[in-house]
Order: C-alpha cells, then structure tokens, then sequence
C-alpha cells in the first residue's frame, strides 16, 4: 500500500486527479491475449478473401497471391496507401505477429498499381510515406463461431486493436 499523507489534502486530490487521466487514456483491452490458432491447414487458406473498399487477396496452393487494394498494417495504415500486384504467401508457425500461433506471411513482390484510400473528414491533412514498391503483411489467424479461419491484422497504433479483417469469398 501506498502512503500519500505527505501530499497534504490539496496534493492528494491532484494525485487522484492524475491517476484518474491516465486511466481515461488507456485502452483496457490493450494487453489482452491475442486469439490464436495451432491447427489450421494449407487447404483453409487457399482462396480468396475479401475486405471493404474492393479488397480482395487471392491465395493460390502453388504459394502465389494476387492482392487488389490491400492496406497496409499497423502505422502503415496511416499513410492511406493501397497496394495491387502479385506475391507470394506461405503459412508458418515462427513468432512473427501478435501470437504465438501460426500466421500467414504474404510478400507482394510486383506491384501492379497502387491507390490512395480517402481521408477521412477530420483526419488533418498531413503528408503521407508514398506507397512502397513490395511489401509484406503478416496476418494474425482466428476462428469465428462456425470454426471457419478468419485473416486478420492490427492497423494504425497496434495498441488500439482495430484489426482489419478478411473474410472467405462465398461461391
């Protein structure tokens, strides 16, 4: 326990006034547990899958993917950039995103166009990075309530836990 008597009545109030603004900022899911997935197969990648704003990432079994206005992640987010061309993905067990699961790693290596996302209206306007020539995304996997695989990762402040999710291209 800690003592704060020596504050004085004054002092203490604004010692609790501090505590409480540093915990207003804080996200409280901010340390949690990132889900991950030990047991997916190659099979549940192979595919297309699909975001907003005419997201699309094809995975093909031969290891090669196709991406069309794929973002990028975590601060790169920001820069609003969206990439399209060809690559190539594999799924891996390393210790390369947020969990210790497995992951699918996607390098873009020939990038075909690249587009700006709009800025939203009260995001300052502020110079971005311009979009890189390759790139490579690691993607967190997760399991929905059926059990079918969703990709997913963290973009701007990765502490904020937006996650930008692909789901499977239906038939």
């Amino acid at each position: 326990m800690v003592k704060i008597n020596w504050l004085g009545p004054a002092g203490r109030s604004a010692a609790l006034i501090a505590c409480l603004f540093v915990l207003v900022g804080c996200n409280p899911h901010m340390y949690d547990e990132v889900p991950a997935v030990h047991d997916a197969k190659r099979a549940e990648i192979v595919g297309s899958w699909l975001c907003t704003d005419g997201t699309e990432v094809t995975l093909r079994p031969d290891g090669k993917a196709v991406v069309r206005l794929l973002d990028g992640q975590e601060f790169d987010f920001d820069d609003r950039w969206r990439l399209s061309g060809a690559g190539a993905w594999a799924l891996t067990d390393e210790r390369t995103g947020w969990n210790d699961g497995q992951h699918v790693r996607l390098t873009l290596t020939s990038r075909t166009a690249s587009a700006t996302r709009t800025p939203d209206p009260a995001e300052p306007s502020t110079e971005h990075e311009p979009a890189p020539e390759t790139y490579t995304w690691t993607f967190e996997l997760q399991r929905d309530a059926r059990k079918q695989l969703m990709l997913y990762f963290f973009f701007s402040d990765p502490d904020s836990r937006s996650a930008y999710v692909l789901e499977r291209k239906r038939p």
